[in-house]
């Protein structure tokens, strides 16, 4: 890995992920070779398709998928977007049901939607644990209702939804079900069959691929709109010339999770769980959060009740990568609204720090890691006692 990486102690894979070396050598391979725009007939333009369809097919594998259900996207983000705004009728006044506890891509989308008066919209709440109740979403379904998102993998806390649960009930009502996988798909099996799911997102910076390139799963029999309208890219259901190096990226990333998943899972478990272990022992006033079973591989959100997570990560920055509960907007820190959603109170949540371990986690990464954070929850005790 590059010095930054021997400098810094990466404990923030759920932020972004380093990119792979071989998902590296993937996309400088495509910059050199695949430089033609694959909508040209010529040979240049052949060889970029064959890379862009190469990968099409990487990522449907890695997904349980056909290849022509997947469309490639800007990230997770725009895959977000246009899973909830493509499938709206024209028509305004149906229905959407979400979670409390969603990503803003889907929540801030669902809400400017309400905001627009094109959708009537219900939000689920969830647990202490941060688990929705599928009881509790077919409660919420309605003659009208169109849609259902419910993510797969809480970002913050770690918490794995029942979505397979909430989409079998949503079939049986003809409910389109749509679900934020950007979490999962690279920590855990993600399989669109068994979860019964209409769509999917993916983005590739949370699987050790480039920032600025995913997909949206699209079962066959879905119809979505255009987000981005021109020309006939990616079944004249996207504009705009493929980015050819960041899809071929994308699809070595999916195929090394395709193959190597299943090994990789019992040691993220093992390096969240020695962390946890650790922070514990060092602070046994710390409160976890997130389900005790359900839940990702690699994610610890942690409370150090009476500190301020921000001034923690602050201290050890340097060395230390990690992230808050609580975010800063216009100035003024709030609470995670996650935690908030699973009634988590607010000095709680601003005392809440994210540890998140990935592929390039070694133990003695969390070992160094978990000292430094110590010190620096010592020095900050040791300020606020003067």
């Amino acid at each position: 890995m590059t010095s930054e990486r021997e400098r810094l102690i990466y404990l923030d894979n759920n932020a972004t992920t380093p990119v792979d070396p071989r998902v590296t050598d993937a996309v400088v391979r495509a910059l050199r070779d695949g430089w033609g725009n694959p909508s040209s007939g010529h040979r240049a333009g052949r060889l970029a398709r064959d890379l862009v369809e190469g990968a099409r097919a990487q990522v449907a594998a890695c997904l349980g998928a056909r290849p022509d259900e997947v469309l490639f996207t800007s990230g997770g983000s725009e895959s977000d977007n246009w899973a909830i705004r493509g499938v709206l009728p024209s028509a305004v006044g149906c229905h959407v049901v979400t979670t409390a506890v969603e990503h803003p891509a889907v929540i801030s989308t669902a809400r400017a939607l309400e905001r627009e008066g094109r959708i009537r919209l219900t939000v689920v709440g969830v647990d202490r644990f941060g688990l929705v109740d599928p009881d509790e979403v077919g409660r919420a379904l309605a003659p009208d209702t169109v849609l259902v998102s419910v993510m797969l993998a809480n970002n913050e806390v770690g918490t794995l939804e029942p979505v397979a649960e909430i989409a079998a009930a949503c079939r049986r009502r003809g409910v389109l079900v749509h679900t934020d996988a950007a979490q999962a798909v690279g920590k855990v099996p993600v399989d669109v069959g068994a979860l019964g799911v209409d769509m999917l997102t993916v983005a590739g910076h949370k699987l050790y691929a480039p920032k600025g390139i995913g997909a949206l799963f699209l079962r066959r029999e879905t119809t979505l709109q255009p987000l981005v309208r021109g020309a006939g890219h990616e079944r004249g259901l996207r504009a705009g010339t493929e980015n050819v190096p960041g899809i071929a990226g994308l699809g070595t990333a999916c195929e090394i999770v395709r193959q190597e998943l299943a090994a990789g899972i019992p040691r993220l478990a093992s390096l969240r769980d020695d962390l946890e272990r650790r922070l514990t022992l060092g602070f046994p006033a710390l409160v976890r959060h997130g389900h005790p079973e359900r839940r990702l591989p690699n994610t610890a959100s942690v409370a150090f009740p009476g500190l301020d997570a921000n001034a923690l990560l602050e201290e050890i920055a340097d060395k230390v990568a990690a992230s808050p509960g609580a975010a800063c907007h216009t100035g003024a820190v709030q609470p995670s609204a996650v935690l908030a959603a699973m009634g988590v109170d607010a000095a709680t949540a601003l005392a809440t720090v994210r540890f998140s371990v990935g592929r390039f986690t070694t133990g003695e990464d969390v070992e160094e890691g978990v000292r430094l954070v110590l010190q620096a929850v010592r020095r900050l005790e040791q300020r606020r006692r003067k």
